[in-house]
Order: structure tokens, then sequence, then C-alpha cells
């Protein structure tokens, strides 16, 4: 069983990860940054702030920028925000802080998320340390994950003055911003610096280690205070359709995590069929054009309407070429040893039903000539490692009271464990103001002299 602890100061990253092409976001320039800051007026009622689920004060961190103290704004960012840095490159901005901006009627909103990622750049690139932990309580709190609402409860927790412990089964933290986001749009040292940060305040890591498997969830209540459970959720599911074991078949994390670390995926061909419409499946698509794929096609049993998928990633796969086809649904997948092709059958929706799930539209089968397919339709959820853990879910969703404290005193939830199903995915900056809260109710509850 691997493990790695280090001690303040240590650090993490043990893999080379290339780049698949240039990165989206274009750093502003000086003059923009200028201009962008200087906009900003100040709105007493701060609609911006109340957007954002974390709450950064984005008046205050524009103007420190505006005066020149870009230190001090990305503490305001980082102070409100533990993973300010990959919010600033994968939130939909648009939707947010920036869809709230009082511009945004005239269709020239600040942009927030570029000035954000130049404050925390800045700070960056220069390996300048904004927090120190608390003075010691001699609590211990254990955390099961080591994504963005473990790490952002492992942080705070830090500040209040606790000792922490991350169990993580990968050899890395930071979960999907880690593994599962392509590096054009959120790269792997960006991921890592986020971990380090938290790593850097004195938490204990074990890497390698899965809760419930090789330490029990018995053991972490014998010897923790209190435990916070932010394991996120699985693979995606199968499709449940015949030829899902051939060769070219993969799950889109799978696909996605290879293609990030420098692994190989085998050649992709001249057609990839993602199916899928979230913001996973749009990763599936670019990264595979990227690797080489002549043609690359979303197939989705809805419509547009309906995908999940942010806007400004759909826009993006657009202007990567991407194809799409609405309202079809693999039926079959075929082959001998691989892939060759897809059967699938037009779906529709019931009358008045946006929500329902579609069906299949009688003797309207066709067949696509494919080379690789690619499966992005959610993740499962950890039913069973819930059960481990002896706590209750309802429908694989992780139950919590208004504390984020789960069925089993002691043990609280955050992150997309406790997320609910719906029709939307769930967001990193919702996972660290989850982590935010969880911390704020162990630090409660610690001080008040109980214990798991």
């Amino acid at each position: 069983m691997a493990t790695l602890e280090p001690a303040a100061g240590a650090s993490l990253g043990r893999l080379e990860a290339p780049q698949l092409g240039e990165p989206i976001h274009e750093p502003l320039t000086e003059l923009e940054i200028k201009l962008e800051a200087n906009r900003c007026l100040y709105c007493y009622d701060a609609p911006c702030m109340r957007a954002c689920p974390t709450h950064i004060d984005v008046a205050s961190f524009i103007a420190k920028i505006a005066s020149g103290n870009v230190k001090g704004s990305a503490r305001v960012i980082l102070d409100a925000n533990p993973m300010g840095a990959s919010c600033a490159r994968v939130c939909p901005t648009e939707e947010l802080c920036e869809g709230a901006c009082v511009y945004e009627k005239d269709d020239t909103p600040i942009r927030i998320g570029d000035l954000q990622r130049y404050a925390i750049d800045y700070v960056m690139d220069r390996g300048i340390d904004l927090f120190a932990p608390g003075a010691p309580t001699g609590k211990r709190v254990a955390i099961v994950g080591g994504g963005p609402a473990g790490l952002s409860a492992a942080r705070d927790l830090r500040r209040f003055g606790h000792a922490v412990t991350i169990f993580d089964p990968r050899a890395e933290l930071n979960g999907l911003n880690t593994y599962g986001i392509v590096p054009f749009r959120l790269s792997y040292d960006v991921a890592l610096w986020e971990a380090q940060q938290v790593v850097n305040l004195g938490a204990e890591v074990r890497t390698g280690v899965r809760v419930g498997v090789d330490v029990s969830m018995e053991a972490l209540v014998k010897d923790y205070d209190a435990v916070v459970v932010a394991c996120g959720m699985g693979s995606v599911p199968k499709l449940g359709v015949p030829g899902e074991e051939l060769e070219g078949v993969w799950d889109a994390l799978d696909f996605i995590e290879r293609a990030k670390l420098g692994k190989s995926v085998g050649e992709v061909g001249d057609h990839v069929a993602v199916i899928g419409a979230g913001n996973t499946a749009i990763d599936a698509l670019t990264c595979s054009k990227r690797l080489g794929a002549e043609r690359v096609t979303m197939y989705y049993r809805r419509g547009e309407s309906q995908m999940t998928a942010y806007e400004f990633e759909y826009e993006f796969a657009k202007q990567e070429g991407i194809e799409f086809r609405f309202f079809c649904a693999p039926k079959r997948i075929i082959g001998e040893r691989h892939v060759s092709a897809v059967e699938f059958v037009r779906t529709a929706l019931p009358q008045g039903g946006t929500k329902s799930t579609p069906l299949a539209v009688p003797g309207s089968e066709f067949v696509e000539p494919v080379s690789t397919v690619i499966r992005a339709i959610g993740q499962s959820r950890l039913s069973d490692t819930f059960k481990a853990l002896g706590i209750q879910a309802d429908d694989g969703v992780v139950k919590v009271d208004a504390e984020l404290q789960t069925t089993r005193p002691g043990v609280f939830a955050a992150g997309d464990c406790i997320f609910e199903k719906g029709m939307r995915e769930a967001m990193v900056v919702e996972a660290a103001e989850q982590g935010k809260q969880a911390a704020r109710s162990i630090d409660a509850y610690l001080r008040s002299g109980a214990r798991v």
C-alpha cells in the first residue's frame, strides 16, 4: 500500500504530464488588466459576489489589482475559495459572477475570471504562501478523498488549528481537477499547486489508500475526532448495449486521464463517437480532436437545450470543429475485435416532458461507422462505499443535515457525493464552498467538546 505523508513544505507531483495543444485561456495584457480593473463600479449590493457560490469579494480583489496590490488581491480570492486557481479556468463565469455584472446587459461584463486568474498566477509563479495554520487544538480530522471538497475542508481545518490527514486512492491529490479535466482547460501543474497549498499548511497525506479496503471506517472513527467524507463519485456507467467489451470503447474519464498524463490511448482513428452531453463529454470530444481524429461527433439522446455542458464549453467545442447529433441513442456497438460502427436509434421526448426519459422511435435505426467510442454519461454513485462507511445514502446521494453532518454523528460529507441528481452538473466552486462549510461545522462540533 503506497503512502505519502509530507510535512509542511513537502512537494506533491511525481508525473510528467504533457500539454495537448495550447491552453484555451489567453492571459490578459498589462493594458487589458488595467482597463478591466478600472471599469469596476464597486456596486454597493455586489451582485457578482452574491452570484459566486464561495462569495468572493470581487470588488475588493479587483480594487487591489487596480492599486497594484496583486498579492493582496490573490489573498482575497483564495481566502474565500481554496480552489480559486482552477475555478478561474473552469467555472462558468458567464452564469455566475460575470453573468451578474451590471455591465452584462450591455454585453460587456468585466472579465472577472481573467482578472482572478491573473491575480492567482501572480502568487503561483512567485511561490508566495498566503496562509498559515492556526494554533494547535489537539483535535484530529480524517478526510476521505483529496478532491476539491476534501482539500477545501482540509485547508480551513488547518487554519482553525486542527490536525488533518487526507486519505486518497490516487497517486496525486485534487481529484478530477488533476485527472479528469483536459490540460488545455486546466493544467496538471495548476491542480497540484492547489493541493500543495494544503500540504504546505501541514496536512498529512496518505495516497494510494482506499478507505473501506486498506483502512476501515471504524479505524478512522477510533483514531480521529471527526471525519469528512469527500470521495466524490465513481467511473462512467456502462451504456448497457451489446458490444461494449470491444477494443476502442472507452470510459471518458479513463480516456482523458491517460491523454492528460501522456499515456497511450492507441490510435483514435478517423471518427470518434462520444456518447453524452456534459462537460466531461466536451472534454473527451475536444481531446479526441487534438489527438488527431479527423471527425469527432457527440451523440445525445435528448436535445440541445437539455445539454448539461456549460454554454462556453459547448461554444468552444463548436470552434474546435466538433459535430453534434441530438435525439439519438446507441442501440449496439458493432465490430469483431475492435469497434467499427455503432447502431443508433432516433429518440423523442414525451410531449411536455423535457426531463422525461426519451423514447426510441420505432424503425428509425441507422448505423454510423466509427473507430472509437467514448461513453460520457455521467458518473456512478459509490453506494457500496457509503454502506461500508456506515452512513446513509438515498439512491447513492449521501444524506446530510444543514451542517453537512451525515446520519453518523461526527461524520460529515461534502462535494459530489452529496450533490443531488438532476439535469445540471456539479461545479468545482460548489465543492469548494461545501468543503468550507464542512470545516466550519466540524470546528464548531469539536470546540463544543463532541467527538466521533
